[in-house]
């Protein structure tokens, strides 16, 4: 049955306000005399009905002597300023007095103040011998030969009134953790309200009408307002001074929080308002140099015209005026050699000799190496657990995650179901009929047994008394018996039992918090939009067969609430539900999700490097005129051996470190082919193309000789690009953080065996097709010879077409180098990609951080609903737990540095700091009180509380104690004596006589070291705010640091934060420093390395700045399109690093070593010095740039919009769409404007030296050696 709660606390405003005593009045002149000494009211004259209480006479004479068994007795109830003073009160008054004080001790007895204050206000109303002076009967009623008064004025100071209510207004109600200003005052938020409360006449209220008017000598003459002194909640009387926990002024006075305020301008972030002045003010000189450079001109130009007819300057008739243009074409070429570049060109020239002359031993080679590191993959495993994945073993959250588990045993499992009316009819989700099919589903699951093993409910829940399982519940109310639901009353009893949970146990004996079981509540539970129901399950440690035992419970119950989730539906509700394997399995479950987006990827790329590279030698024209050259000049078989080679170097790189005991990670198997693959098949176009270009300029050498000089030319610049992607990923290994690491180890062994390998291998196989190719043997099936394929080709030979400029060639030529080289292009484009990189910088604050797990997991989840539902009807958050190690409790001293409920405790305790974070929970994300097992444990041994403490002889413990329990501790135990009783204690069941034994709540909450008499670790539970984002997740476990660490500093000890998810987003504090620092090292490898290899310091930090540039562009366009950062994105932007020098480095490169015959024909009066040379790096390299690796790019990422997962499409996708877009057009638009402007110098070109006749035929171009006026025209 359930207890009816609330008329027991409105009995206690009966009994007070009916316990006013006074003779009767001789007539109804009341009270006719308002002077010192003299009563108002007194002695008890009956009861207006039979129902009624007993309504005291109205009595205007003298104050009289008690005698001394009433004086004693006011004295006991009331205190000690009562011994000696006159009184207007009687023995049975103080009897009922005390009685009814007696019932509102419980719930304002933790405010010292608040109870003094209470006392003295009915003390005084009751017995004070000046009534008169502030007690006026307005009304009275016969009773027989006796008056009733039934209505009177109570004065009541301001002063004492506002005090009072201030003392009390705060108060917390133990058993509710509710304020006692609900039950003593009707939820008054001001003292009119609370004495107008008190006062009013109502049914279960004050039997007769008290007013309680302001004081003022003209309406109530002779009289003035009661003005007793009222104790303040945070007085200086330790006596008396309430904890922090129930006055707000006895809290320590917290420094404003200053981690996390972003600074703003307006409503700018400070950065973003910065930068923006910055760029303003450098447009503004751009303006300003731009518009005197134009004026400087026109005047030197209008003084040249001047000059010019005073004198002849036409040449003379034996001058070339073209001889002179090309003599300074010639003067501005580099002439000197960079010994580093030479260096490189040699080794790789003789690498590629070697390869091309063994080509069998060189590919035999490769496989068996390669074969050899794949051996690796017998120890292949795959890191699932994501604690392993995000959570560096050495930081402090895996360390204290360690320490929790070892000390207090793994956090609990949890296994919760919200049952969610919102389908077809939305509203109400509970109901009679209901109710009793979810009794019906519970007792289910109580008696489901798991199909492996046999597992039940009982043998591996939570059981903190008793046999009885942790079911949070609303069947907890009804003790889980459905016969307890009246059919009638039902509504009425939730709602008592929602009101104090104390009085409705469940049979775990633990009250239920309401915000626990209901969502979406509006006025009261019965308009819930759903129920939440939580299953706690023993955890144990990893690995161990009880987990075991539990996971396999859990697999059975998932497998019954998908079918109860059906039954649901039926009924027009909707069931989501989750269990702690369920995350794990799912996001394991969605590494195979788009495993064919992987295989697709791999088969256009196969496609369009085969079109792409045969496209070299192989025209339409060609093809039209002679079909079967399409037969020999195809590189399908080429096409194949890059995208092998690129399998190959991922095998080897995930042999090489399986055998090492590198685990693979759902990063490393989603992302390294693509990433692989991107950059494989860039080089790969890189080489063959420069190998067809030697074809054309040295049909005389042989095979190997070729092969040399095309590897000797590419192979600094696949060195350079390698390198620094290499780097730019072996500087990931130094982070913490698992999934980072595993994935910067396996990217930089892959990518570094991927570009030997093409260096090697694909140099053999590709000296073997242009064998195949000279014999007019058919691609792919080189046993076969083509006869009617053209003649011309054998040897190298120039075949139809064969020396052909492509449309792009033609086009860059032509139109686009000339077009973003002119004078005013350039400043257009600078002003336009400094604006870009402004605005990636003004929006890096808008980059949110985290990973919703609803991203993570696949898109068809049954887990989805039910994040849903959590965010949006779960009414509290996790609980937190404030750990506290190597505690000698014993002393004093600490614990005042620990307790919160005493009036010694240090202001700055432990228990006080938190209820202060408690009171701004918009910083804190602290939403209640810490469960102090310390406080607990005092109050339990306080011999008020009569079942609590018992010694053998069945006293109080502390009764008869010298000094007595109180309030300021100093009758409390130390030493071996506190661990005694604590002992007995933390073994005292919760029970309704006693419930502050310590066995249910803090049995696992402290472990206790008699020996050492010190607490080796302990715990302060309490909770977060609702967190219904990523953004409030990270920001609850950035304040729960901050707070612990203010505990550590005042408390001589070391404390740290607890609660299951902190172990994610632990990376969240330092993630963002740390893609700082791997981007910055980067930048810096790519800088070193880059300065190394092109010899120009200059050049190098062009490149390095337009790569910064590009990745600053992706930092912003991930704010605008909703990619946050985590480790996934931080993954992708060390990527985003090293694609960018695949871009950049091959057009850096060429204007460091530029073909002296394309830079000779650059168009006349146009181009001289740095833009001459600019001009030749696009006209040479930018074509390739385009086909080998921008569109291999937009082909590979593509791809990815047609992916189910969320997760690739929005950390992937999105991220790389930004990085083919930005790293594309800063390479092709803003590095050549950069170089032509500030370029370092150049240095000659090794393959380019030579006459003029051998550079253009070297150089692609064999129709340049008869005239092209087209070519080097102006136009």
């Amino acid at each position: 049955m359930v207890p009816q709660c609330r008329r027991g606390w409105r009995a206690i405003s009966v009994g007070l306000l009916s316990i006013l005593a006074g003779s009767a009045l001789a007539g109804p002149d009341l009270t006719s005399k308002h002077e010192k000494g003299r009563c108002a009211i007194r002695g008890q004259c009956g009861k207006q009905s039979f129902f009624g209480s007993e309504l005291p006479c109205p009595d205007n004479g003298p104050a009289t002597t008690p005698d001394s068994e009433v004086r004693k007795k006011l004295v006991d109830i009331c205190g000690a300023q009562w011994a000696d003073t006159d009184v207007c009160c009687d023995q049975d008054q103080l009897d009922a007095l005390k009685t009814n004080l007696d019932r509102a001790t419980p719930i304002i007895n933790a405010c010292p103040a608040c109870k003094e204050n209470f006392y003295n206000l009915f003390c005084t109303f009751t017995c004070s011998p000046d009534q008169s002076t502030f007690i006026n009967v307005t009304q009275t009623e016969p009773k027989g030969d006796k008056y009733l008064v039934t209505e009177l004025d109570n004065l009541v100071s301001d002063k004492y009134a506002s005090t009072f209510f201030d003392s009390c207004k705060d108060v917390k109600f133990g058993a509710t953790n509710g304020k006692a200003m609900d039950f003593i005052g009707g939820g008054a938020k001001n003292y009119p309200q609370f004495l107008k409360f008190l006062g009013d006449k109502k049914f279960l209220g004050s039997p007769f009408q008290i007013n309680f008017p302001r004081p003022d000598s003209g309406t109530f003459p002779g009289m003035h307002g009661m003005d007793k002194y009222a104790y303040p909640c945070d007085t200086d009387d330790e006596k008396y001074r309430c904890a922090c926990l129930d006055c707000g002024g006895s809290c320590t006075e917290l420094p404003e929080v200053q981690e996390g305020k972003q600074c703003y301008v307006g409503r700018l972030p400070c950065l973003s308002f910065a930068v923006i002045i910055v760029y303003s003010a450098f447009l503004g000189l751009l303006c300003t140099a731009v518009a005197g450079h134009v004026a400087y001109r026109n005047h030197s130009k209008h003084k040249s015209e001047r000059m010019r007819l005073l004198q002849d300057t036409s040449p003379s008739d034996d001058e070339d005026e073209g001889d002179i243009v090309h003599n300074i074409g010639m003067l501005d070429r580099p002439t000197k050699h960079y010994f580093v570049n030479t260096w490189c060109d040699r080794m790789f020239s003789r690498l590629g000799y070697v390869c091309a002359r063994f080509p069998s031993i060189t590919i035999a080679t490769s496989i068996l190496v390669v074969g050899l590191m794949s051996l690796g993959w017998l120890r292949f495993q795959i890191e699932t657990d994501p604690v392993n994945l995000w959570v560096s073993p050495d930081s402090a959250a895996a360390q204290e995650k360690a320490f929790f588990d070892e000390k207090f045993g793994p956090f609990f499992r949890a296994e919760q179901a919200f049952l969610v009316n919102d389908t077809a009819e939305p509203g109400p989700v509970l109901s009679y009929e209901t109710l009793d099919w979810w009794f019906g589903v519970e007792n289910q699951i109580q008696r489901l047994k798991s199909k492996g093993q046999g597992v039940t409910l009982d043998q591996v829940c939570f059981k903190p008394v008793g046999d009885d399982c942790v079911v949070q519940s609303v069947t907890g109310y009804f003790q889980g018996d459905f016969a307890n639901v009246s059919p009638d009353s039902w509504q009425d009893d939730l709602l008592q039992c929602v009101d104090n949970p104390s009085q409705c146990l469940p049979t775990f004996q633990q009250p239920l918090d309401p915000h626990l079981l209901f969502g979406g509540v509006n006025e009261t539970v019965l308009d819930a939009k759903a129920l939440v129901v939580t299953w706690v399950v023993q955890n144990y440690p990893k690995d161990t067969p009880e987990e075991q035992s539990a996971m396999d419970f859990e697999d059975e119950m998932k497998n019954y609430l998908n079918f109860v989730s059906d039954e649901a539906d039926k009924r027009g509700l909707r069931l989501s539900f989750n269990t702690e394997v369920s995350l794990e399995q799912e996001l394991n479950k969605s590494t195979n999700t788009d495993a064919k987006i992987v295989v697709v990827s791999y088969i256009i790329m196969f496609l369009y490097a085969s079109l792409a590279l045969g496209s070299t030698t192989l025209t339409v024209r060609s093809v039209l005129r002679n079909p079967a050259n399409a037969l020999v000049q195809s590189k399908f078989m080429l096409g194949i051996v890059g995208i092998v080679i690129v399998l190959m170097s991922v095998s080897a790189s995930v042999g090489l470190f399986s055998a090492a005991g590198i685990k693979v990670t759902l990063i490393i198997a989603e992302v390294i082919p693509f990433l692989v693959l991107a950059v494989g098949v860039d080089n790969i176009f890189l080489i063959v193309h420069e190998f067809e270009r030697i074809n054309v300029s040295h049909p005389e050498g042989s095979i190997e000789e070729r092969v040399s000089r095309a590897l000797g030319r590419m192979g600094p610049s696949i060195l350079l690009s390698a390198l620094t992607e290499t780097t730019a990923f072996v500087l990931g290994c130094a982070v913490g953080m698992p999934a980072v690491r595993n994935f910067a180890a396996y990217a930089a062994g892959a990518v570094f065996i991927n570009a030997i390998l093409q260096v090697t291998m694909f140099i053999a196989v590709l000296a073997l097709n242009q064998h195949r190719v000279e014999t007019n043997r058919a691609d792919c099936f080189p046993c076969f010879r083509v006869s009617r394929a053209d003649p011309g080709y054998p040897n190298g030979g120039m075949g139809y077409g064969a020396g052909e400029e492509g449309t792009l060639q033609r086009f860059i030529r032509k139109t686009y180098a000339p077009a973003i080289l002119g004078k005013k292009t350039k400043v257009g484009i600078i002003a336009m990609f400094f604006g870009i990189f402004t605005a990636g910088l003004a929006l890096f604050p808008s980059v949110e951080l985290g990973l919703d797990q609803r991203i993570a997991i696949p898109s068809d989840s049954y887990l989805i609903p039910y994040f849903n539902d959590l965010y949006d009807y779960l009414d509290v958050g996790p609980p937190v737990y404030f750990v506290t190690k190597e505690l000698n409790i014993t002393e004093r001293k600490l614990q005042k540095e620990l307790c919160g409920r005493f009036s010694t405790c240090d202001r700055k305790s432990l228990a006080n700091i938190i209820e202060a974070e408690r009171k701004r929970p918009e910083v804190s994300h602290i939403a209640a009180s810490a469960a102090n097992w310390l406080d607990d444990y005092f109050l339990w041994l306080n011999p008020e509380n009569e079942k609590c403490c018992v010694d053998n002889n069945g006293k109080p413990c502390f009764q008869d104690r010298h000094p007595s329990w109180n309030m300021t501790l100093s009758g409390m135990p130390e030493g071996e004596e506190f661990i005694h009783y604590l002992q007995r204690w933390i073994e005292a069941p919760t029970t309704e006589d006693c419930p502050l034994g310590g066995k249910a709540a803090y049995s696992d909450a402290l472990v206790i070291d008699s020996k050492h008499l010190t607490i080796p670790a302990s715990h302060f539970r309490t909770s977060h705010t609702p967190l219904r984002s990523q953004k409030d997740f990270i920001s609850a476990y950035t304040a729960a640091r901050r707070i612990s660490k203010e505990i550590s500093d005042d408390v001589e000890t070391e404390v740290f934060p607890y609660s299951k998810f902190y172990i994610f987003f632990d990376q969240y504090t330092s993630i963002v420093r740390l893609a700082g620092a791997l981007i910055g090292s980067a930048l810096a490898a790519v800088f070193v390395i880059t300065t190394i290899l092109l010899g120009s310091i200059v050049t190098a930090l062009i490149v390095t700045l337009v790569v910064g540039m590009t990745v600053s562009a992706i930092i912003g366009s991930m704010a605008v399109l909703g990619v946050s950062l985590n480790a996934v994105s931080l993954v992708n932007l060390i990527i985003c690093v090293g694609i960018s020098v695949e871009f950049t480095a091959h057009i850096a490169r060429a204007f460091t070593y530029p073909s002296r015959a394309t830079m000779e024909r650059a168009p006349r009066h146009r181009f001289r010095g740095r833009d001459a040379r600019a001009w030749t790096a696009m006209v040479n390299v930018a074509s390739s740039v385009v086909s080998g690796i921008t569109i291999t790019k937009i082909l590979g990422v593509g791809v990815l919009a047609f992916t189910r997962s969320k997760i690739f499409e929005i950390y992937y996708f999105r991220v790389w769409v930004a990085l083919v877009l930005w790293a594309s057009t800063h390479a092709l638009i803003l590095l050549p404007v950069l170089l032509s402007l500030f370029g370092g110098r150049g240095y000659v070109d090794p393959e380019s030296e030579g006459g003029l006749e051998q550079d253009l035929r070297r150089r692609q171009y064999p129709a340049l050696l008869a005239e092209d006026d087209d070519y080097d025209s102006d136009d």
